[in-house]
């Protein structure tokens, strides 16, 4: 009787242990969910130049790690469309965007997280810094 009762106890440990695991992870997921407006896009480069663009478009942030951008912008004549499917994978230091399309697809590590507005910073992998600002439609 003492041993079910040990096996019992040690079962439920487990299951609450499982619930616990599962809760943690899908906590990211529900704050990025949405639709999210892109307010500002910036890119300075190591040698000063700056672009700075307003309201560019949307990320569309599914629960099921999947989205769709609906981004619209011209700089310097070069016109850039992408309503290109993506899919991403997040945590509370940085998410990740990937699929065809802009160069929104990369790594991003979140600055600010709030529920209604996030700021990410990424690089190109030299000296140019881009940072997206974005707020919850």
């Amino acid at each position: 009787m003492k041993i079910n009762k040990i096996m019992f106890i040690k079962n439920k440990s487990s299951l609450y242990l499982i619930a616990s695991a599962m809760l943690l992870a899908s906590c990211t997921a529900p704050r990025i969910a949405g639709t999210w407006q892109i307010t500002n896009y910036e890119t300075n480069t190591g040698d000063g130049q700056e672009i700075k663009l307003a309201n560019i478009g949307s990320l569309q942030f599914k629960k099921n790690n999947t989205g769709k951008k609906q981004i619209n912008y011209s700089v310097l004549q070069n016109k850039v469309e992408d309503n290109n499917p993506f899919k991403w994978v997040g945590g509370t230091e940085s998410i990740t965007i990937s699929g065809k399309g802009t160069e929104l697809n990369k790594t991003w590590i979140i600055v600010e997280d709030g529920k209604k507005y996030q700021k990410w910073k990424s690089t190109d992998g030299g000296s140019t810094v881009q940072i997206l600002e974005l707020k919850k439609q």
